[in-house]
């Protein structure tokens, strides 16, 4: 095969591969560079007073990364404008939340252009390039501006968002035209490639048209897109479950849970995230349900993101907030309902924790996939399993059917759905569980990575596509 260069933001390849604190997408994507003699480029996260093009290679657990350092302004107006403060919330429908500034937009389009600078001399004729996420969307445009005609494709982590809001983006189109220059598109789900499908036909003035076997043609150009639903690392998790810490962290928090049934959530603190509207259906729960006081308790594990972002610091105040007041209302000298936690725990001090849960709840109000859905389920003892209650605006929602489905805007669903699962009898339990461990390991994240390189790969020339004839 090809060579594989992998491309985001941040490079996540860890330095030790059997560590337990490296994420299932980052151990999966470094097997494979690992395996194809591949390089992963991206920003070092530090910053230089002067650009310089070259990227410093070094090697990490035996995955080559090139690494480039970006000026401070790139960083607030690339990374923390455009695509935090920018895309991220339209792309989550907080159109509320979007800055639309117009040296965020620059910003991004010189970010882009500096990171095509440094990665352009790295590749060779026959490498597979594979991009990943909102931040490098005019990657590939300047990548061909430079004469680069290898198969490139990418994969949008996020949900894609419906036209009527993507339209209040200022130079929306030229965003969505950088997209062609790809050869492959991938999503999540079927919603979001639809939606992206629905702008491409549907926006006056580009008269684009859906092609068979979900390809588009628009701008003058023609791009295959795909459905690449994303999943875990099932095996690694497992492992992590059944090892020494993660049977150490299991059984601490069986008896720090003092015979209490166990709620969890585990999310970055993000807006998108529902953690808000989690709390106040809990607390719902709480006051539907006076005998269930000191029976149960929420775990929720957040750690911090995006300080430096206004949104971020406001949703951190507010669930302070919450979580003390559901506290002093509910809580006795005995029974405290919420722990609310901001730090990071290990993968297989996770999966330690998840087991214990006698319910997971994932509440978002708009994920592309959300893995901590997955993850909960792999952790579970077939034995003994818990209960997935899941938000239906998660793209894994599409997936696992089997799931408590509710809506995270409704507290009363969220009261309804924590009310049954925790009556929920065993027979019913095993069922739902087994039926949803089969999703997880039919959408694990190696089949995932070599389904995506395997299309792109297939696709037979790389470069802008011309219109076909008619």
């Amino acid at each position: 095969m090809s060579r594989l260069i992998v491309v985001s933001n941040r490079v996540s390849a860890p330095t030790d591969p059997s560590a337990g604190s490296a994420g299932g997408l980052a151990m999966a994507l470094s097997a494979a560079l690992r395996k194809y003699d591949g390089l992963w480029f991206g920003w070092s996260g530090n910053t230089t007073p002067v650009w310089k093009p070259e990227a410093q290679i070094e090697d990490r657990a035996g995955v080559t990364v090139a690494l480039v350092d970006l000026e401070p302004q790139d960083v607030d107006e690339y990374y923390n404008g455009y695509a935090n403060k920018t895309l991220w919330p339209l792309f989550h429908h907080r159109v509320d939340l979007s800055a639309y500034e117009r040296s965020f937009g620059e910003g991004y389009e010189r970010t882009n252009d500096r990171f095509a600078e440094a990665l352009a001399p790295l590749i060779q004729p026959d490498d597979l390039i594979w991009i990943h996420d909102y931040h490098m969307i005019p990657l590939a445009r300047d990548l061909r501006r430079r004469g680069i005609k290898n198969r490139i494709g990418f994969f949008l982590h996020t949900p894609w968002p419906v036209r009527q809001l993507l339209v209040t983006l200022p130079y929306h189109r030229r965003l969505v035209e950088s997209l062609f220059d790809f050869d492959l598109l991938g999503f999540h789900t079927r919603e979001w490639l639809d939606l992206f499908r629905d702008y491409v036909a549907s926006e006056p003035g580009i008269h684009g048209r859906l092609l068979p076997n979900d390809a588009l043609m628009a701008f003058g150009k023609t791009v295959q897109t795909g459905v690449f639903p994303i999943g875990i690392d099932v095996d690694a998790f497992v492992e992590a479950r059944n090892s020494a810490l993660g049977i150490r962290t299991y059984d601490r928090m069986a008896a720090s849970a003092a015979f209490r049934s166990m709620i969890v959530g585990v999310d970055r603190l993000d807006y998108s995230k529902g953690l808000e509207q989690r709390l106040l259906g809990y607390e719902q729960f709480l006051k539907d349900k006076p005998e269930q006081r000191g029976k149960v308790f929420l775990l929720q594990v957040t750690p911090l993101s995006r300080d430096d972002v206004d949104a971020y610091q406001d949703i951190r105040s507010r669930l302070d907030s919450l979580a003390g007041h559901v506290n002093g209302t509910y809580g006795d000298v005995d029974w405290q309902p919420v722990r609310y936690l901001n730090r990071t725990y290990r993968r297989d001090q996770l999966a330690g924790i998840y087991r214990a849960a006698r319910v997971g709840l994932v509440t978002p109000l708009r994920d592309g996939m959300n893995l901590v859905a997955k993850e909960y389920v792999a952790a579970q003892d077939p034995e003994d399993p818990g209960v997935l209650i899941l938000s239906r605006f998660a793209g894994a929602a599409e997936e696992m059917t089997e799931a408590l489905l509710i809506n995270p805007f409704s507290r009363e669903e969220i009261s309804d759905a924590l009310s049954r699962a925790l009556a929920m009898p065993l027979a019913e339990r095993k069922d739902r569980w087994q039926a949803l461990m089969q999703v997880v390991r039919d959408s694990d994240v190696a089949l995932w990575r070599d389904m995506f390189v395997a299309t792109l790969q297939a696709i037979p020339t790389g470069g802008a596509k011309p219109v076909p004839e008619v």
